[in-house]
């Protein structure tokens, strides 16, 4: 989690498409004393801080100035981004370094061109735009544990699930990453979601597998490495018995819907 304030609007350095990985699948920088916000069109490995986390199409990420960043490509890649500068007053929220926007993906890439069209970057309708993001950004955050008491165990634990859906995920590793025992891990989940963790793996890749079927157009292959499902069989059959239907069926089904209204 990072601290952000928002009670006053931001001052906006810079913002813009980054194109990377054309000729090299590393880079690595630190800006001293700009936060960072990316949203991706692209899957890759991102290390701030020493933490590693996986991005996929429609996540979002914050990294506080003074960071130090490092990205693994897998190819071209094209992200939207933003340099600013938070002012300290106020109350902080609370936000996960990396997010999966979600449905939210489209309504905060429109933000950001239309704030991408506005130039110069100091300009109000900029900083509108921008700081209007960003509290979308924030409500993403608060809707992960809505009804949660909030235990920081679990409150971290959903955070790095919820950042690194398409990356190995164990229970040890999160109690680890949490800082509590593996069953005290498993206690608290299950009060706080009625779910276990590995169950509740499973539901947030199959919800994120269902949003890039309907609303992306990787290949039924990408989608499954997306939700670190690497085996087509295995991601076919939790397919049919989460979402009810094949990964194609899934995708076509909403073509069929449209074209019955």
């Amino acid at each position: 989690m990072v601290e952000l304030h928002l009670a006053e609007p931001p001052d906006v350095a810079s913002i813009g498409a980054g194109i990377h990985g054309v000729r090299r699948l590393r880079e690595v920088f630190r800006l001293p004393d700009l936060w960072q916000l990316h949203l991706y069109s692209y899957s890759a490995e991102l290390t701030v801080a020493g933490t590693t986390y996986s991005v996929a199409p429609g996540y979002v990420s914050l990294t506080p100035a003074g960071a130090p960043v490092e990205f693994v490509y897998r190819g071209r890649s094209e992200h939207l981004y933003v340099h600013f500068r938070p002012r300290v007053v106020g109350e902080p929220s609370f936000v996960p370094v990396v997010q999966d926007a979600g449905s939210a993906a489209p309504v905060l890439s429109d933000l950001l061109r239309s704030a991408l069209e506005a130039s110069p970057s100091g300009s109000a309708r900029v900083t509108a735009e921008v700081w209007t993001a960003l509290w979308r950004i924030v409500e993403l955050g608060s809707s992960v544990t809505d009804g949660l008491s909030g235990h920081p165990a679990v409150a971290a634990a959903i955070a790095y699930i919820e950042a690194n859906l398409g990356g190995p995920l164990t229970v040890p590793a999160l109690a680890r990453m949490a800082g509590v025992s593996h069953n005290h891990l498993t206690r608290l989940f299950h009060a706080e979601t009625g779910l276990t963790v590995i169950a509740y793996i499973r539901q947030r890749r199959m919800a994120r597998a269902r949003h890039l079927l309907v609303s992306s157009t990787l290949s039924i292959p990408a989608v499954a490495a997306s939700v670190g499902i690497s085996d087509l069989q295995a991601f076919n059959k939790a397919c049919r018995r989460e979402l009810g239907g094949s990964p194609r069926t899934v995708r076509n089904a909403v073509g069929v819907q449209a074209g019955g209204v």
